[in-house]
């Protein structure tokens, strides 16, 4: 999942663009107190302005809110190719970020500085594990709070019609 996903109101509002403007995703900031619209940042007026006040809004998609954010924990994150000239990368992760869905994304700061996320990565390596031979394809895991452990598909989910 995308960094540009996560926000502090849960909303983003989407705009198709126009002959000028290209189309965007904008982070929601707030919501008016009187017509409860959304609002997002103009940066061009330097101020806060309804969507509805943009001829291509489109339309609102709710985004990630991050609820916790917990140390990296010594895992590491591996792809085979994004190094320089197509080679293997593995970065520390600094941090796993806590979603109110119970998601959990790793969070990297690669050698110049730059935050990105683990989307698309081909492994994560537990703490400690250095053979990459034992280390098998990035797959989605889930945290289950009561063991507290990862696990490769809850009980929870097969009594779940939804998921």
């Amino acid at each position: 999942m995308s960094l540009r996903y996560f926000n502090q109101t849960g909303w983003t509002a989407i705009f198709h663009g126009t002959d000028t403007e290209i189309g965007r995703m904008v982070r929601v900031e707030g919501w008016d107190q009187a017509t409860g619209t959304a609002l997002v940042v103009d940066s061009k007026r330097g101020a806060l302005r309804p969507v509805t006040d943009y001829e291509d809004f489109s339309h609102l998609e709710k985004a990630e809110h991050v609820v916790a954010a917990v140390p990296g924990g010594g895992w590491r994150v591996h792809w085979a190719d994004e190094g320089p000239g197509g080679t293997p990368l593995t970065e520390q992760v600094l941090a796993w970020l806590i979603t109110s869905q119970g998601r959990s994304t790793a969070i990297m700061v690669d050698a110049h500085g730059h935050v990105e996320d683990a989307d698309g990565a081909d492994a994560f390596i537990p703490p400690g594990e250095e053979r990459m031979d034992r280390i098998g394809p990035a797959r989605r895991r889930w945290w289950v709070w009561g063991p507290g452990r990862w696990v490769d598909r809850p009980a929870s989910l097969d009594r779940c019609r939804a998921c």
